[in-house]
């Protein structure tokens, strides 16, 4: 191996499965590894990996569901390190099927990190014991958010555990040209919220459909007649566009409602964020695409997190929009519209921390390689010595 060739890293997480937020922390991920490693062969494993290919043409995409140990043994020989995450991927009935791929990558002796992966919920016995099993032989262990720490300290894991931040934290933003509002059909010189729902789904078991679409209305209707307010909805995945008619559909105010219809790269939403006056969601990287603009946001949490995203920010961590009542939300939503420029040199503080958090990743990923470089490089020189 010469001092100029690029390691062969593997990249295993929840991509190609056109959610924004998952597409967003590829894309972080992403940029910092070529950042750190400008030569690398990235191999990205992905459940669609044509999507996968077409968004990110620097580097290879390959399946990883349905394909045999066997054939994943032989995509895994190539790699000097395997990636795992970011992301919530470590949770009930899924982890497994992430951890099945690590196993053999662990079988073959190739270095594993977690990279600011997101951990919980974890109740289940199979999936407790294969994270904890899996995860004790990685090189390093980084996650998130403090809430994925305590998950994995419950489930037994000894190793030490380094607390990050999402790698959505990294982007930057594209331009979200006016016009291309004008196109989804939003005025222009108008007062624009931006409002983010999602499906109930593994991840928010909890939700009433016809419960939280009513009390999202609600909000709709409040700030459209309160800041005299166009809402569009973002979609973060093709299922919340469904799920934006449903709250569309109780508005007495749907008229001022939109639904962004166009196909947008994850730094053209960051880019987007910049329009809105406000922004309510229950989305986890809208609410962090909202914070890095600098837009006045209030989070709707369903899951723990979204409540340590509040936490980190120092934004209201409400009860959970499964359980809020109308009364105390929309008070909460009209001070956060009283109290939005007071909040904001605070929040940018907080944000910024993030972002060094973010960078936090990085680091740890730096050492990694490194490491495996210099054992590369010394494993090269030895086979040249003769004996």
């Amino acid at each position: 191996m010469t001092d100029d060739a690029g390691l062969t890293i593997g990249v295993l997480g929840s991509y190609g499965g056109r959610n924004l937020g998952d597409e967003a922390i590829l894309t972080g991920l992403l940029s910092d590894l070529r950042h750190l490693e400008p030569n690398a062969r990235i191999i990205v494993f992905s459940r669609n990996p044509a999507h996968t290919a077409l968004a990110h043409p620097d580097v290879e995409a390959v399946p990883w569901e349905g394909v045999s140990r066997a054939d994943s043994s032989l995509i895994l020989a190539d790699l000097d390190l395997l990636i795992l995450g970011g992301g919530g991927i470590l949770y009930n009935r899924e982890a497994r099927r992430y951890l099945r791929v690590v196993r053999v990558a662990q079988e073959r002796g190739l270095p594993l990190l977690t990279y600011a992966v997101g951990v919980g919920p974890l109740s289940d016995g199979v999936d407790t014991g294969m994270v904890r099993e899996t995860l004790a032989g990685a090189t390093e262990v980084t996650v998130r958010d403090q809430e994925s720490r305590m998950v994995l300290e419950e489930a037994g894991l000894l190793n030490p555990i380094t607390v990050t931040a999402d790698p959505a934290f990294l982007l930057e933003p594209e331009d979200f040209p006016a016009s291309w509002l004008r196109e989804e059909g939003v005025p222009s010189g108008k007062r624009l919220v931006g409002l983010s729902v999602r499906e109930p789904g593994r991840a928010a078991e909890r939700l009433d459909i016809d419960g939280y679409h009513r009390l999202l209305a609600q909000i709709g209707d409040f700030l459209v007649h309160r800041i005299d307010a166009y809402v569009l909805f973002v979609p973060m995945e093709r299922d919340d566009i469904r799920h934006s008619h449903g709250v569309m559909s109780h508005m007495t105010a749907a008229e001022r409602g939109r639904i962004l219809h166009g196909d947008y790269t994850p730094r053209q939403v960051l880019g987007l964020m910049r329009h809105f006056d406000l922004a309510v969601g229950m989305r986890l990287h809208f609410l962090i695409f909202a914070a890095m603009a600098g837009t006045p946001f209030l989070p709707l949490p369903y899951a723990g997190k979204v409540f340590d995203l509040a936490q980190r920010l120092g934004v209201p961590a409400l009860r959970g929009v499964e359980r809020e009542v109308e009364g105390p939300l929309l008070a909460e939503v009209d001070r956060l519209w009283d109290e939005r420029d007071s909040r904001a040199e605070q929040t940018a503080q907080l944000v910024a921390k993030a972002c060094d958090q973010a960078r936090a990743t990085s680091q740890v990923t730096r050492g990694v390689l490194e490491s495996i470089r210099s054992r590369a490089l010394s494993r090269a020189a030895e086979a040249q010595v003769p004996h």
